[in-house]
């Protein structure tokens, strides 16, 4: 018998942020997020200690599901940066690294935090009523008409991520990709509940990224394919190519022992009940004139003979992945036995041919109507395939969220420095009654304020990993960055081109100042001005969508951390 230990109370930690594991911890996890952020974002290798794959990524999502955060005061962090990604996809990195930020600055002020979290609640609905208006500076309406604003946004994401290994013919080649796709899961006829279709990632590694490409329908891969045959496939009489979908194993292993006891009479073999089940099923389809069946699992070798020789394609080891927009592509329900099944549950397609990709064999489903396609994307190794996959998977989404609300910010850091310049701009101008409103004193505003703002602007440091001076203008507060080698003392206009989103060149009469994130003045003499913002070649643009939502989640959780007064811990 073990020996019983008594229980040991729970361990009560107060003001958790002033212990200095805490803030180290803090600490090390932005510098971690800020070394990540933006084009030239260092790489992180994460693995488990023990084994295991390998994970190399500047990737918001990986980081944090690889990371191990012990510390219950970052785990909220890190959970609240997670649940935005989740359901936005993109702007983790941003979330993440103005939320600590916003900590590390409002716990060094001597204000309450009862106090800040309320400055800082006024200054969000500033923020927030600022982006909302047609007056915003860094807000571009998105026009699906004009394809060039489409592959801005597309082109921000692919090229944020340098784990993908791509050049400029790659970032372009993919651009137009990943929009054709987007555009293939757009519904023709729109009506009361449109809804998007589905664009399907088709893996092959070691090969060129310019061997992707994007074709409607679905792939199934399959090793049984002879090549060079043509497809004789039974057609309706109106030259449509019906198809059966099976979601249950047709192997013929339908009786599991584990399962229980099943009783036969003597001379009986499962086995050839089974078959001949299966064999039955393979006429009724053969009868109802089905040329294609599709199985999510196994078909027996006998079936599938069977079928070959009535010129019925089948196809197997489909996956569960597949099922749904298989049945929806296709019209048809998926079927869930041998036995009974009703004609009614097979569907349609308009052809079927035979792919080609490296190695792999593919069966290429070929709708009527196409709202359903398959991306086939290819890089030249299984670590930069992980990366572009999952950057594709956020430009689709950053595509379907603008389609919801279509706009977009100025991104190279231009959004955070004009939101700093703007709310140092309205802050200087509030009445004394709106401090009374608030309960607190001018001062003790303008201190949030000023951290804040520093906070907006760290975001913006965070894409230069050079060390190189990064200015602002003190005309449209945008971001702008020195090419490495020029000393601080240079002539500016000598030295910029163009300020970090592209809309602006250093064709104006423009000034500039050295952005240090420390400095409580503000850089904009009154309200930045607003540009007139003409889309011309490259810009960098944001998802209005996820960059908004990631604002208030980095603000909200910040204001949580700072009001935690105990944590608990269980030490049981």
């Amino acid at each position: 018998m073990s020996r019983l230990e008594a229980k040991k109370p729970p361990l009560f930690i107060s003001e958790p942020l002033t212990k200095d594991t805490v803030c180290q911890s803090l600490s090390l996890l932005s510098r971690i997020f800020k070394s990540c952020y933006g084009p030239a974002g260092r790489l992180k290798q994460l693995h488990n200690g023990v084994g295991g794959c390998v994970c190399t990524t500047s990737q918001s999502s990986a980081i944090l599901r690889h990371l191990s955060v012990s510390d219950p005061v970052l785990r909220v962090l890190t959970a609240s940066v997670q649940n935005h990604v989740s359901r936005f996809s993109d702007c983790g990195l941003f979330t993440a690294i103005l939320c600590c930020s916003l900590i590390e600055s409002f716990r060094s002020l001597n204000v309450a935090s009862c106090t800040v979290i309320t400055i800082t609640r006024h200054l969000l609905s500033l923020c927030m009523d600022y982006l909302k208006s047609e007056a915003c500076g860094c807000r571009v309406s998105v026009d699906f008409c004009n394809i060039e604003t489409l592959a801005c946004l597309v082109r921000t994401v692919l090229t944020s991520k340098p784990a993908c290994m791509l050049n400029r013919t790659e970032v372009d080649h993919l651009t137009t990709l990943v929009l054709k796709a987007f555009l293939f899961t757009v519904p023709c006829h729109v009506g009361a509940n449109a809804v998007l279709g589905k664009c399907v990632i088709v893996p092959v590694k070691g090969r060129r990224v310019m061997d992707s490409t994007v074709l409607p329908g679905l792939l199934i891969e399959t090793q049984e394919i002879q090549l060079g045959k043509p497809l004789a496939l039974k057609r309706t009489d109106s030259n449509m190519v019906k198809i059966a979908l099976f979601c249950v194993s047709m192997s013929g292993d339908g009786f599991n022992p584990e399962e229980g006891t099943i009783a036969v009479h003597h001379g009986i073999s499962l086995e050839m009940l089974e078959l001949n089940q299966l064999l039955s099923v393979g006429k009724q389809l053969v009868n109802d004139e089905v040329g294609l069946v599709v199985c999510q699992k196994v078909i027996h070798p006998c079936l599938k003979q069977y079928l070959k020789e009535n010129h019925v394609m089948a196809v197997d080891r489909a996956g569960l992945s597949l099922m749904e927009p298989l049945s929806r592509m296709t019209g048809s329900k998926p079927i869930a036995t041998i036995h009974l099944f009703s004609p009614a549950s097979y569907g349609s397609l308009k052809d079927v041919s035979i792919q080609s990709f490296g190695s792999k064999h593919f069966v290429h489903l070929i709708p009527e109507d196409t709202v359903i396609c398959s991306l086939i994307l290819c890089n030249r190794s299984e670590t930069a395939w992980d990366e572009l996959k999952r950057v594709c998977e956020t430009a689709e989404h950053v595509l379907q969220l603008t389609m919801k609300e279509p706009l977009a910010l100025l991104g190279g850091g231009c959004t955070e420095t004009l939101l700093a310049s703007y709310i140092r701009h309205k802050s200087s101008s509030l009445s004394a009654s709106t401090f009374k409103d608030l309960g607190c004193s001018q001062t003790q505003y303008q201190l949030v304020a000023d951290g804040f703002c520093r906070s907006l602007e760290s975001v913006a440091l965070s894409l230069s990993h050079d060390g190189v001076d990064i200015l602002t203008d003190t005309v449209y507060g945008h971001c702008w960055f020195v090419p490495s080698g020029f000393p601080s003392a240079s002539n500016w206009s000598d030295v910029v081109s163009k300020c970090g989103c592209g809309i602006h060149g250093n064709t104006e009469e423009l000034s500039w100042k050295i952005l240090q994130g420390q400095s409580c003045s503000s850089v904009i003499q009154g309200c930045p001005k607003e540009p007139s913002i003409k889309l011309t070649g490259f810009l960098a643009l944001d998802c209005f969508t996820a960059k908004y939502s990631g604002l208030q989640v980095a603000l909200e959780t910040a204001n949580l951390i700072l009001d935690l007064s105990y944590v608990i811990e269980d030490q049981n």
